[in-house]
Order: structure tokens, then C-alpha cells, then sequence
């Protein structure tokens, strides 16, 4: 198997359009990091990314299986997929792993399902539109916004700002859309702005190793969902039987995440090239659709997993129907503050998150006790992050905000705070 291929055409950090940041990120000295390093481990402090191990994968896990994949183990694995395909071709080790490591920060609790009600929420609430036929929040579209807008960091002056990631790192989390069957993946020839990008797949990312993370994506999962679901008792054995038959039509094994991984990242590292692009053998290649379309017939649309949909919905659409229902304009914090936080200590998180991201005026603040006017204050003070909220001009910014917090929530947390309404 010839090794590093890629290395005349992977990412450079004398590429300036790569490594420019969005925003002014503060210098260190003596970092022994290149820019893309800096970047993964920005990602690897971030609340986005520690709260993915209570965020679902595929099966809903809140009584704490321990061999049951949450979104955290699912990037784990992207992450060791990719860094080994990009380590054998010479693309950017540093910079696959950041987009590896990033990739999912996006995605809303219960997985996929909630990704869809949050989708539908928007439409109607910000859009004022249920009818639009296309995805308004889509968990890779959210993944930027976070990066861009969300996600905090401490700066050595003890401020917190956003996270400034490289453009490059960015293009490869609003590009890693997996779902799409693709095989021979090029990177895109222009840079775009991206937020011009309007669904999910629409452009391949701008480099081969967003494209690695693309393919790693899809190979990671599938293998761990079947693993998951026998588990789960999802899966009769003349199921399993049955796909390890067709299965062996191309190799002589078992179907499970270890013996599918390893075949095909090396398959990958054998078949591809800078002139065919990361690609699968036509064997691979059909042996990833046949398990692709057994999970989506027997797991992802199994009547089982219609309850915890229901619930889902349920969760989300009364934590937002609560938290929007407190918007008042510029009483709208006094408005959060008349609400028991005893009771309802979700609204009190709401609150003081809400603060790190508006622009606080007199007239805010002049609503509020002295004892919570000081507590506003201080959020405000520490601050200096983008306020993409503003003043809390017109209810479609704040509906937004209430999403973004739904959105960063871990399942776990998404149903103590829905108990706390049955309490009230």
C-alpha cells in the first residue's frame, strides 16, 4: 500500500485563507501547537463538546447503559478513523482531527429526532412559515453557528469570549454530512462564505480533510449502531444472520464496528488518490450501502424507537413554549426573574446564559431587584463575546435564543428541567 499520496495537496498553514480565523483569537507564547492543533483543543475544552456524552446517539440512554454509544463515543470514533486515513495518505494530521473532534457540536439532545423537532419549532415560531420544505436547523448548519457564536472560552484575563476557530476547521463541520452515499469525494475548488451554504451536503468541504472526516462519519456509525441495537434487543438473530450472509459475500467475518472499521479504512487508504478522490473500492462500497439500508429498515425506523420520538417532542416543545412565553421586550429579564427559581432552576439557567449573549441596558437592568441587577451586571462584565441577541429587539431573536439553548442541552438535562414543569 503506497503511503502518503496526499502530501503534495494536503492542508497547509501557509495557506492564509485556511488558518484565517473568525475573529481576533489571542496570541500565546511559546505555543509549540500549529494553528489546527490550537484548534482541537479549544474544541476538546469546550462545554459543546463534553456535554456530548450525555447527548444521544441512536438510543435513547438517559438510565446510564454503559455500553450503549452516546454522541461523544460516535465522535471518538470519527476522530480514530479519520486521523488513521489522514496519517497514511500525508494529509494535515492536526487539522482532521480538529474537524473530527468538532463535528457533532451541533447536534441537539435525543439525536436526529430532536435535530428535526427543533427544525420544526423554528419554522414555525422564527419563520412563521410550518410549510417551508426544507431544513432550517440542521445540526451541521448549528455546529458553525456554535463554533462562531455559542461556544465560550476563558481567556487568560479571565473574560469569556468565543472560540475564533480557522476557516478551515469550520468548512469541515458544516461539510461532514455523512447521510449522503458518495463515494470518490473531492474537496470544492472556491472559497465560500460559510454561511451562504442552505442544506446539508450542498458543497463538499473545501479540503481532503474535511472530505476524510465526511467518509469517517459514515463508517463509524453504522458498524456501532447494529452493535447497539443487538444489544438493545432490537435485532432478532435471523436478522443478523441473514446480513452476515450477504455480508460474506465480501468478506469471511462477522459484521461488527472493529472488523467493518478496520476493512474500511484500509480500503480507503489502498483506493484512493488524489486524481479518484477518498474513495471506496466498488466492493466496500456496496458492502456500505447493504449495511446502511439494513439499519436504516431494521434500526432507525423501527416502531420502537416511535415513543421516544413522542417524548422528545413532548420535552422540547413545552421547555420552549415555557421559556418563550417570558419575552417582554426589555422586561424581559425582570420577566425571567418573577418566575420561581426554586422551582424552575432551568429558567434561572436560561437566564443568566441569556445575559452572556445581550447587550444589557439601563432600562434592563433598572427592572430588576438590586440583588439580581448585581448578578446581570457581572455576567455582563466578564463578557466579551459577540451579543448576537442584541437588545432582545423583536420575539423571532429571542425564540432563537431559546433554541440555542435547547439546542446545547444534553438529554439528561432536557428532562430534569421537563420535570421541573410537572412540578409547578
Amino acid at each position: 500500500m503506497e503511503s502518503k499520496k496526499f502530501s503534495d495537496v494536503a492542508a497547509k498553514e501557509t495557506d492564509e485563507k485556511l488558518t484565517i480565523r473568525e475573529g481576533n483569537l489571542y496570541s500565546r507564547k511559546k505555543d509549540p501547537r500549529s494553528e489546527f492543533a490550537r484548534d482541537y483543543t479549544r474544541i476538546l475544552h469546550s462545554m459543546a463538546y463534553r456535554r456530548m456524552k450525555h447527548k444521544t446517539q441512536v438510543f435513547y440512554n438517559e438510565a446510564g447503559n454503559d455500553h450503549i454509544c452516546t454522541r461523544i463515543e460516535h465522535v471518538a470514533h470519527v476522530e480514530s478513523v479519520a486521523s488513521t486515513i489522514a496519517e497514511v495518505l500525508g494529509l494535515n494530521f492536526d487539522l482532521t482531527r480538529a474537524i473530527a473532534l468538532g463535528h457533532d457540536i451541533g447536534h441537539a439532545p435525543f439525536g436526529h429526532t430532536g435535530e428535526t423537532i427543533l427544525d420544526s419549532i423554528v419554522k414555525e415560531k422564527i419563520y412563521h412559515d410550518k410549510a417551508i420544505d426544507h431544513r432550517i436547523f440542521w445540526h451541521e448548519k448549528n455546529g458553525v453557528h456554535f463554533a462562531d457564536n455559542i461556544e465560550l472560552l476563558e481567556n487568560p484575563e479571565g473574560k469569556y469570549d468565543n472560540m475564533h476557530l480557522t476557516y478551515a476547521v469550520r468548512d469541515g463541520i458544516i461539510c461532514h454530512c455523512g447521510e449522503v452515499d458518495q463515494n470518490g469525494l473531492r474537496p470544492r475548488t472556491e472559497y465560500i462564505e460559510l454561511k451562504c451554504i442552505k442544506k446539508a451536503g450542498e458543497v463538499e468541504a473545501y479540503t481532503w480533510e474535511g472530505c476524510v472526516v465526511k467518509m469517517a462519519d459514515k463508517i463509524a456509525y453504522l458498524g456501532r449502531d447494529i452493535q447497539d441495537a443487538r444489544t438493545l434487543g432490537y435485532l432478532p438473530h435471523n436478522l443478523l444472520d441473514d446480513l452476515n450472509n450477504k455480508i460474506s459475500a465480501f468478506s469471511d467475518h462477522v459484521v461488527n464496528t472493529t472488523n467493518i472499521i478496520q476493512e474500511m479504512i484500509a480500503d480507503i487508504c489502498e483506493n484512493s488518490s488524489p486524481d479518484k478522490g477518498i474513495l471506496l473500492s466498488d466492493e466496500k462500497n456496496n458492502q456500505l450501502k447493504l449495511i446502511k439500508d439494513f439499519n436504516y429498515k431494521y434500526i432507525y425506523k423501527n416502531d420502537r424507537l416511535a415513543p421516544f420520538g413522542k417524548y422528545a417532542e413532548l420535552v422540547l416543545s413545552e421547555l420552549f413554549n415555557t421559556l418563550n412565553n417570558y419575552y417582554n421586550g426589555e422586561d424581559t429579564f425582570a420577566a425571567l426573574q418573577k418566575n420561581d427559581y426554586d422551582k424552575r432552576p432551568f429558567v434561572k439557567d436560561f437566564a443568566y446564559w441569556l445575559a452572556g449573549y445581550t447587550q444589557i441596558t439601563e432600562e434592563m437592568l433598572n427592572r430588576l431587584s438590586d440583588e439580581e441587577k448585581d448578578r446581570i451586571k457581572k455576567i455582563d462584565s466578564i463578557h466579551i463575546n459577540r451579543r448576537i441577541y442584541k437588545n432582545l429587539d423583536t420575539p423571532e431573536i429571542y425564540a432563537q435564543a431559546v433554541i440555542d439553548f435547547l439546542a446545547g442541552m444534553t438529554d439528561i438535562y432536557a428532562t430534569k428541567a421537563f420535570e421541573q414543569l410537572l412540578k409547578c
